[in-house]
């Protein structure tokens, strides 16, 4: 063929293929802006970080979660959607098929959105503010399933308020992490990872012992050269200096719900340790709660203190009392004789109750009432009190001795009860 010929054609053949690239880039950004828009839906740009990713998915998720909207249904779908874009944005793999290929591309690769589907958005939720513990061992290489770690457990001090009306408590833990430069391998570059000379990769040797004439004991031991692993690393990561692992931390957001009770447990499941060997246990909070200057709790009631005159305890009285909420008003009071070591039941102020315990929403508040005697008074006051408690037709008495047994240094100022309590409720 002549060369004047050959030029056209090579031209039109250099234009069909960049036909071709321009054509199958432009059905790779149509197939991306088809589906949903994780990106939009979590409120952050494409070169977004991890963390950025992490925090933002963090601060909606608490905002539209089902608990904190109910009856909404347009919070649930939204809070759906939050855990749909972190579990794809979140994965790194699932992150880069996504922004070549958009959903569609995540349904042909078997991913979120697909066959499998996604995950319980409540159980990604609760990886971050705290669940129930669960034991997810994944299999490592041959199919075996990796250890677990140990859990760590730490002990989280809370208010009574906190317990009363729930709280989150944002905490920052540090952790072994796996080495994010070399992956774990503990190597500086795949290249400087190579297969062990001495056991030929399998991670274990023979060794064979000579019992006797013509007796040849043969054992299977691991590897003292590599260690078991099959690999040996040339040369170590300049990061974690070969140790595979780093000291990293991580920001824990823990939720109290109204109504936790004192040495309850907030697990995160797969927040502990990591390490390469094994699967991370998890992070384990228990609440303690810290003593209140008024009320203290038993179950789900309130029992507090109040100390009243004995002129109160005589003609009766009426009384303000600030909930444990520091926000509503208990009133308490009485218009008969109240005598020491009284219980009085208020139902309905006390703690919240979960909801699965089928009873009220609110346990009750109990007042126990003491009685603070005068420490001196007037030879004219003596005469008065004479007066009108001596012998008189109107006043009932309960027949109680006065023993001086019930009156001890640690009742100063007031009286300790004597016999069986009594109680009524308001």
């Amino acid at each position: 063929m002549p060369l004047s010929c050959r030029q056209p054609i090579a031209r039109l053949l250099r234009k069909a293929l960049v036909a071709i690239l321009v054509f199958t880039l432009c059905m790779s950004c149509v197939a991306a802006a088809a589906g949903k828009d994780y990106y939009k839906i979590l409120g952050v740009s494409r070169d977004a970080s991890q963390q950025d990713i992490k925090r933002q998915y963090k601060t909606l998720s608490r905002k539209h979660h089902p608990d904190k909207n109910p009856g909404d249904e347009k919070a649930h779908e939204r809070f759906i959607e939050l855990a749909e874009a972190y579990e794809v944005l979140s994965d790194d793999e699932k992150r880069e098929i996504y922004n070549r290929y958009g959903e569609e591309g995540l349904k042909n690769q078997g991913g979120p959105g697909g066959g499998g589907g996604f995950h319980d958005p409540f159980d990604i939720f609760a990886q971050f503010f705290g669940g129930q513990i669960r034991f997810d061992r994944r299999s490592g290489p041959g199919g075996r399933a990796k250890p677990r770690g140990p859990d760590v457990h730490i002990r989280v001090p809370v208010t009574l308020l906190e317990l009363f009306g729930g709280t989150e408590i944002d905490t920052d833990i540090s952790k072994q992490a796996i080495c994010p430069h070399c992956d774990g391998s503990g190597a500086a570059s795949p290249d400087d990872i190579e297969t062990c000379s001495t056991c030929g990769g399998s991670g274990v040797r023979i060794v064979k012992q000579m019992l006797g004439p013509g007796i040849v004991q043969q054992m299977q031991t691991t590897c003292d050269e590599c260690s078991g692993k099959g690999k040996k690393v040339a040369k170590p990561c300049p990061h974690c200096k070969g140790t595979r692992v780093q000291r990293a931390s991580d920001l824990l957001t823990i939720r109290v719900d109204p109504g936790m009770y004192d040495g309850e447990e907030i697990a995160f499941e797969g927040e502990a340790d990591q390490h390469p060997d094994h699967e991370p246990g998890s992070v384990v909070f228990h609440l303690q709660q810290q003593p209140h200057k008024t009320y203290q709790r038993k179950g789900d009631d309130l029992h507090a203190e109040v100390t009243i005159t004995l002129l109160d305890a005589l003609v009766g009285f009426n009384r303000t009392i600030l909930h444990v909420d520091e926000k509503s008003a208990v009133d308490v009071g009485r218009s008969a004789v109240t005598p020491p070591g009284y219980v009085q039941k208020l139902p309905g102020r006390g703690m919240p109750r979960h909801p699965r315990s089928g009873s009220s929403r609110f346990g009750d508040m109990y007042i126990t009432y003491w009685i603070q005697f005068p420490t001196a008074i007037s030879s004219s006051s003596k005469d008065a009190i004479a007066r009108a408690l001596g012998g008189g037709g109107s006043i009932e008495w309960d027949g109680s001795s006065s023993s001086s047994k019930h009156d001890r240094k640690d009742h100063r100022g007031r009286q300790a009860p004597r016999g069986p309590q009594h109680h009524d409720e308001l």
